[in-house]
């Protein structure tokens, strides 16, 4: 029966990712443009990233300033590995692996900055002690409504930076044995068999996605009023724009690529074609992303007030109000 639907289709579009130079040969003029084009973006967006870089060690006190500039990195490895993966579209799988190991770690990384504007962990802690904090948020719970609130101890802050950190970790571990199994034959993205290592291993990493973003959500959700003056609505924003562009998007082209809905166009199959749109649409997204990260990061902020001053500060409003 496969066989027989094999027969029916262009054996090119069931042919390995082409090489780089056969890439390079089937350009057109446009084509060619649009290659340097995306090819300097993201290179401007590493340069730019670059700068920021000496700007953030120079201006910010540690270990806020390594945070940020993870945070801020995750743009532009996206958008170079995507280059790589536009011009070498055989290391798709290892570039992509490469950007979501990257952004895992910027995934605890949110986390961390949140306690560290407030503070760092100790003084979140004494501000925060004994405050119950709402756990019905996304992307695990935001229908639970009736979860009740938890008061906020050591060990629950232990158990949300765990529930962040564990995401980079078992990651990069997964990744390195995908890498692994795929030298030995056993992973390929488009076997889809239930005997078949992606489809086992793919949705394991999708639930431990989901459960490292609910942790950043609950402190997001619960200190975002304390950090309003520092832009962290908007950055948050940032951040989860990177995840809905390099995880969902990228899920929904290579789905449609499986699916025969992108055509193939030799010397790219369906698969690769998916891929190469993939990385273009990526480099662009990120540019934008890398600008708009530069204008929040590089202004230096004023230090949060104490909790005795947000205290005063009420009691001052509510007396206006009672006048």
């Amino acid at each position: 029966m496969e066989e027989a639907i094999n027969s029916t289709i262009d054996p090119a579009c069931l042919q390995e990712p082409p090489l780089a130079i056969d890439v390079i040969k089937q350009l057109d003029v446009f084509g060619l443009c649009l290659y340097s084009i995306l090819t300097f973006m993201s290179c401007m967006s590493l340069l730019l990233y670059l700068e920021q870089c000496v700007f953030i060690y120079k201006k910010l006190p540690y270990p806020k300033k390594s945070t940020i500039i993870w945070i801020n990195g995750a743009a532009p490895v996206i958008a170079t590995m995507a280059c790589f993966g536009m011009w070498i579209p055989k290391a798709v799988m290892f570039t992509d692996m490469t950007s979501n190991c990257y952004f895992a770690v910027v995934v605890y990384k949110v986390l961390v900055l949140m306690i560290e504007e407030l503070g760092g962990s100790q003084v979140f802690l004494r501000r925060f002690s004994g405050e119950t904090f709402k756990i019905s948020t996304g992307p695990c719970c935001c229908c639970c409504l009736c979860l009740p609130r938890v008061p906020m101890s050591r060990r629950l802050l232990l158990a949300l930076k765990i529930g962040a950190l564990q995401y980079a970790i078992l990651k990069t571990v997964l990744s390195v044995l995908s890498i692994i199994l795929w030298t030995n034959g056993n992973f390929d993205l488009s076997d889809l068999e239930i005997t078949g290592t992606a489809i086992w291993i793919n949705p394991f990493i999708g639930v431990l996605t989901i459960t490292s973003l609910w942790p950043v959500a609950i402190i997001f959700m619960n200190t975002n009023i304390h950090l309003r003056s520092l832009n962290i609505v908007p950055k948050y924003a940032m951040y989860q724009l990177i995840l809905v562009l390099s995880q969902l998007q990228t899920s929904i082209i290579n789905i449609l690529a499986l699916d025969g809905t992108i055509a193939c166009a030799p010397p790219f199959s369906s698969q690769a074609r998916g891929s190469m749109l993939s990385q273009q649409m990526m480099i662009m997204e990120m540019f934008i992303i890398t600008l708009v990260n530069r204008f929040l990061y590089r202004r230096t902020y004023d230090t949060l007030p104490s909790e005795a001053h947000d205290n005063d500060q009420n009691t001052k409003v509510l007396m206006e109000h009672d006048v």
